[in-house]
């Protein structure tokens, strides 16, 4: 099953192909450069992007519209290393001086990527994006910068989305970005108007969506 889709849904596209017992090819990255690829016309059965990302796509017939279901909601998250205290990061004067104190700041890139786009303006929101220039840690996508982020040592903290903070050995998810700073993104799935057997592609939509797995969904980061 070939996958074009936000680095956020990895970790659960990835459990329920183990559990279906598929096999799972393509990209996971930021979601513009997916989207990119998508319309570049890199092959994929299932594209997974923002719902407002999808709901263009169908409006083109680029995704067969009856397949579209949406994966849950997944809100922009505050990491550290595994074992380091827990800063408050519950209002906007907190946040600020958990970031002042990081001696590396990590986040996915500021161009392409939900999380890394949103964190960039909080940086500014906060007033303190000249003060931490040098500390910031920027990588292609969420899983990149995490990965990144659990080698580095030190006194680092992150941001993306929270899937993808779950997802990483050696990081921990301290908490949502505070009220004012915060932002919450649906992720969809579809079904690629292309896709080389559009059957099973629904299939596993069906899957990745289903009540059933709702809590699974949860556990790994979905609203």
């Amino acid at each position: 099953m070939k996958f074009l889709s936000g680095g956020a849904a990895q970790g659960l596209v990835g459990a329920v192909a183990r559990a279906a017992k598929v096999e799972v090819e393509g990209h996971f990255g930021a979601v513009g450069a997916m989207l990119d690829k998508f319309k570049a016309g890199e092959p994929c059965d299932i594209a997974i992007l923002t719902n407002a990302q999808v709901a263009d796509l169908t409006a083109k017939a680029l995704v067969i519209p009856e397949t579209s279901a949406d994966l849950g909601s997944v809100p922009t998250a505050v990491a550290v290393l595994e074992g380091a205290e827990l800063p408050d990061v519950s209002n906007e004067s907190a946040l600020r001086a958990a970031m002042l104190a990081a001696d590396g700041i990590y986040f996915p890139d500021p161009a392409r990527a939900t999380a890394g786009i949103h964190f960039a303006k909080v940086l500014e929101q906060l007033g303190i994006r000249a003060q931490v220039e040098s500390r910031l840690r920027i990588h292609p996508n969420g899983a990149t910068a995490m990965k990144a982020m659990a080698e580095a040592g030190g006194n680092p903290i992150g941001c993306t989305q929270a899937t993808e903070i779950l997802a990483t050995p050696g990081i921990r998810l301290v908490a949502p970005l505070p009220r004012g700073l915060d932002l919450e993104t649906t992720y969809t799935a579809a079904v690629d108007a292309r896709a080389a057997d559009p059957g099973v592609a629904r299939d596993f939509v069906a899957r990745l969506t289903s009540p059933q797995g709702r809590a699974q969904r949860q556990a790994l980061g979905f609203g």
